[in-house]
């Protein structure tokens, strides 16, 4: 296999059959040691991050897969850390979706001055351009369409598609009496019919959850949803 991607908690094989492997590192996103989804540095390394955040991937894409729901995902391999893909083509050079239920993070940091700390938010949907340099600015529909990332019905799609895989994760975690307040998404083009599909992970690395109030970090987070 190849090496075609040196990412900041994955790393990007290309396999001898055209499908790609993921291997999940430990390295989490934040700043100062301490984790943040929503930062675009690696912050911290834990030891056991990525096999963890690997469970919980595999369990989230298994569950929208017996849903018809299309993602990119194939296998996973637990022991050690990967996750075989399907190829997929990103929009520009790569869009992040956010679902917020509630005002943390930069939604607070940008909107303060008309909400509070964890006010309920109706699945606020957020474009995002992932681009480190320029801190991954949001960027509306109409930007999008004029800047040729994206088509209208692209835009419907992955809006909906966000929604509807965002409320399937926080039931998930509802059972559990844990409540999601956001989650970041990334869809790729994927087939020669470019279906639109959910790429990279579902796990504590990207969503901000909480029980009882009280934030609960990734790790914690798998534990409390399978059981371990």
């Amino acid at each position: 296999m190849r090496l075609v991607n040196k990412g900041k908690t994955k790393d990007v094989y290309e396999l001898d059959n055209g499908n790609y492997l993921l291997m999940f590192k430990d390295d989490v996103t934040g700043e100062d040691g301490i984790f943040d989804p929503g930062a675009n540095t690696v912050g911290l390394t834990v030891e056991g991050a990525g096999k963890s955040g690997l469970r919980l991937t595999k369990f989230f894409f298994e569950i929208l897969r017996d849903k018809g729901i299309p993602t990119h995902y194939i296998e996973a391999n637990i022991e050690e850390a990967t996750m075989t893909v399907k190829p997929a083509k990103v929009f520009g050079n790569g869009l992040e979706i956010i679902c917020r239920y509630r005002a943390v993070g930069s939604f607070l940091r940008r909107y303060g001055m008309y909400t509070e700390e964890g006010q309920p938010l109706d699945a606020f949907i957020e474009f995002t351009l992932k681009d480190d340099l320029r801190k991954d600015p949001p960027i509306t529909e109409d930007a999008l369409c004029m800047l040729g990332i994206l088509s209208r019905d692209e835009y419907k799609t992955l809006k909906e598609l966000t929604i509807k895989i965002s409320n399937i994760v926080k039931e998930e975690l509802a059972k559990k009496d844990i409540e999601l307040y956001d989650i970041k998404l990334e869809f790729g083009k994927i087939g020669d019919n470019e279906e639109i599909a959910l790429i990279d992970e579902i796990s504590g690395g990207n969503m901000r959850a909480y029980k009882d109030g009280k934030y609960i970090e990734p790790m914690e987070l798998e534990k409390l949803i399978l059981g371990d």
